[in-house]
């Protein structure tokens, strides 16, 4: 089993060769076979997917931000 404690600082970003959907009911938002796993100390990991993965089209803008120290503004 993994504990998030044990994951390291800074994040580690590494490819993953199971496939991630995304899903709303019977709808698939996005499917990718190359996705990337992020890995970071007390932290859940995160899947990131190529925009090329996800139905765009059903996605709306937001004016809300987030900022993380490794990544960014986002």
């Amino acid at each position: 089993m993994e504990s998030v404690w044990d994951y390291p600082r800074p994040p580690r970003c590494e490819p993953t060769s199971r496939r991630i959907q995304v899903r709303l009911g019977e709808l698939i938002i996005a499917d990718s076979n190359r996705a990337y796993r992020v890995l970071e100390t007390s932290h859940p990991p995160v899947y990131y997917l190529s925009p090329a993965d996800i139905r765009m089209d059903l996605l709306e803008a937001t004016s809300r931000e987030t900022y993380c120290e490794f990544k960014g503004r986002a």
